[in-house]
């Protein structure tokens, strides 16, 4: 096992992907002749079936299912680690990957990064962001696949070390003309006579909702499930509902004075919720402070400069 090689393996996954070791070896530029006797080399390392041939292809064995899912973090690993070094050659000293929220991403983060690669100090530094669900990033991390992720602090960190980041506060976003939109503040459980819009059930802010919920012993009826804050405001500008989202996504500072809420953007109100809960703490995550690469360490402690700082 210890001398897996990752040509082989890319073409198991290609099999395995496309079904068909021909096809495979037209989308690798190799004979197909040559994937098999590769496969069954494969085979004989690991002493475990891993294609089930038939007459129109190969479909992975249970083992085969699971070296796939070994070969694909492999992979991922090795294209990560070729386009580190890569960008060496083009004068970047240090690279680092940045797992986050949407909420995180749709908020602060983005500005706090720019921040810290304007500094001359950091301008060998290169920092990639990728948006995944909080338990997405925690997985990640976990399984090391990346360094560093930016996630709600309620989600389940056991395992990992972590930093506070910024905060948040969640309102709901209603059309103008609401009832709700003359509010100066609301409790979540009055939003639950209205149907909502929300994002989809992998994120952390739909299954803190359908908790909160539960307590209380209501239903919470989705309208439209959609897949970022732009869409959900969109929806909601159109009367299809309202939503809980961040106050700070419409970049909202006030609660709403005069009984006439916070105003977003384009007859879209957001009104505090008064729920404990609605204020939220962001952490950064990572395995272990002490592997991180300099460059890494230093966004870290640059991001949770932020956080002490604002």
């Amino acid at each position: 096992m210890k001398d897996l090689d990752l040509t082989t393996l890319r073409l198991f996954v290609a099999a395995c992907d496309l079904g068909n070791i021909a096809r495979a070896g037209e989308q690798q530029h190799i004979g197909s002749s040559a994937i098999s006797k590769r496969m069954a080399l494969l085979e004989e390392q690991v002493q475990a079936p891993l294609l089930e041939r038939h007459r129109r292809g190969v479909v992975p064995t249970a083992a085969g299912l699971m070296l796939l899912e070994h070969a694909r973090a492999m992979l991922a690993s090795a294209d990560r680690a070729a386009r580190d070094m890569a960008a060496y050659q083009h004068g970047v000293k240090g690279q680092v990957r940045i797992l986050a929220s949407v909420s995180s991403i749709a908020e602060s983060l983005p500005d706090d990064i720019a921040a810290f690669l304007q500094k001359p100090e950091h301008a060998q530094i290169r920092v990639d962001i990728e948006e995944l669900t909080s338990s997405e990033i925690i997985r990640s991390i976990r399984e090391g696949l990346a360094l560093v992720g930016v996630c709600w602090n309620a989600a389940d960190l056991e395992g990992l070390q972590t930093l506070p980041y910024r905060c948040d506060t969640l309102a709901v976003a209603v059309p103008a003309g609401h009832p709700l939109a003359l509010r100066d503040s609301c409790s979540f459980s009055e939003t639950l006579d209205c149907e909502h819009v929300g994002l989809p059930a992998s994120t952390a802010v739909y299954t803190m909702l359908a908790r909160a919920a539960a307590i209380i012993g209501r239903p919470l009826n989705y309208r439209a499930v959609v897949s970022s804050f732009d869409a959900t405001i969109r929806c909601v500008r159109a009367g299809l509902g309202v939503a809980i989202m961040p106050r700070e996504i419409l970049g909202m500072a006030g609660s709403g004075q005069g009984g006439q809420g916070a105003q977003g953007v384009q007859g879209v109100h957001m009104v505090p919720l008064t729920d404990a809960w609605a204020r939220r703490q962001f952490a950064i995550c990572f395995r272990d402070g002490s592997r991180l690469s300099p460059a890494a360490r230093t966004l870290v402690d640059y991001l949770a400069g932020c956080a002490q700082a604002g």
